[in-house]
């Protein structure tokens, strides 16, 4: 462990103005500990924003919700507004890590998590996404459960929150603040592509600070969360999708959002299957042409070909499950 400083913020004022070359912020801890225990992340202060006036879930006069940046993901998925106006989130925040991880870990930490590939966490190895120029040794090691979705010859890395996904299909709206000022940024938005520069997961500048996540009332209709892993515990999506389906009289899809996990960098929308599926019968063939033409995109590695067959069909049962 290298030497830090440590101080605890008072207030957003007072984080954001504590902020410099070498500062990162700490809430739960549980992935930026983790990283610094592997020398993957190595910073000289932590600033502790985890007991700032930031925990509170309220209702707006509009219908929708804000969640508070340190809110805890258990309380996030045991508050009865989420659990009973969105239950998508909840059952995803609730995939997401075991109990004690939720216990700790807060919904702005959740977002900014780093990628859980091999060679990132690995400070023997080369990484792009760690180490700017060094390459990219996944490409031809092991990718089997990396990106298949808007990758580059720099990172096929995959974003690993499983909140993030069902936000993104909620049409969240991330609120941060800094020294410059507030803005707002939509999901999808805040995670970017890798491209020529792995080494930036998200769009927030240095310095800026996620004070909340908003979402708009709850739209008409049903919603899922679906996650595939490895072992039945608690372990990061092969593929996952969150869905929301909202059908007409006939069977007729009206408005449909869905968001893939574990296939790209960011949370995946997949706007492609949201515009084949509106206006068409809900039927098993309509689900399979919309998984399709979503996935005409894909380009999987060597080891990840799985991923296309798999995301197809988890989309499909998916939103079978909805309109049954």
């Amino acid at each position: 462990m290298r030497p830090f400083t440590y101080r605890r913020a008072r207030d957003v004022a007072d984080a954001v103005a504590g902020y410099g070359p070498g500062t990162m912020y700490l809430g739960g801890g549980t992935n930026l500990v983790d990283l610094m225990r592997l020398g993957v992340a190595t910073p000289e202060r932590l600033v502790d924003v985890s007991r700032l006036p930031l925990g509170e879930i309220t209702e707006d006069e509009r219908g929708g919700v804000r969640i508070g940046a340190a809110v805890r993901n258990a309380d996030l998925a045991a508050h009865p507004v989420i659990a009973s106006r969105y239950p998508m989130l909840a059952r995803a925040v609730l995939a997401g890590a075991s109990g004690q991880v939720r216990n700790m870990a807060t919904v702005g930490g959740n977002l900014l998590q780093r990628t859980r590939c091999t060679y990132f966490q690995d400070v023997t190895m080369p990484c792009n996404k760690r180490d700017p120029g060094s390459g990219c040794p996944a490409i031809d090691g092991d990718h089997a459960n990396l990106a298949i979705l808007g990758h580059s010859a720099r990172c096929v890395a995959t974003h690993p929150s499983d909140m993030a996904v069902a936000l993104t299909a909620l049409d969240a709206r991330v609120h941060v603040t800094s020294t410059s000022g507030s803005r707002v940024i939509g999901m999808p938005g805040l995670h970017r592509l890798p491209a020529d520069d792995p080494s930036r997961d998200t769009v927030l500048e240095p310095g800026e600070l996620i004070t909340a996540v908003s979402l708009p009332p709850p739209l008409p209709g049903r919603s899922s969360y679906r996650k595939v892993r490895e072992r039945a515990s608690f372990a990061f999506a092969l593929v996952s999708v969150a869905a929301v389906l909202d059908t007409g009289g006939g069977g007729v899809i009206r408005d449909c959002r869905l968001a893939l996990g574990g296939v790209a960098h960011v949370p995946w929308r997949a706007f492609t299957s949201e515009r084949a599926v509106a206006g068409v019968a809900g039927d098993r063939d309509s689900f399979a042409a919309a998984a399709d033409a979503e996935l005409r995109a894909a380009a999987p590695l060597t080891r990840n070909v799985y991923k296309v067959a798999l995301a197809r069909n988890l989309i499909i049962e998916t939103l079978e499950e909805l309109v049954s």
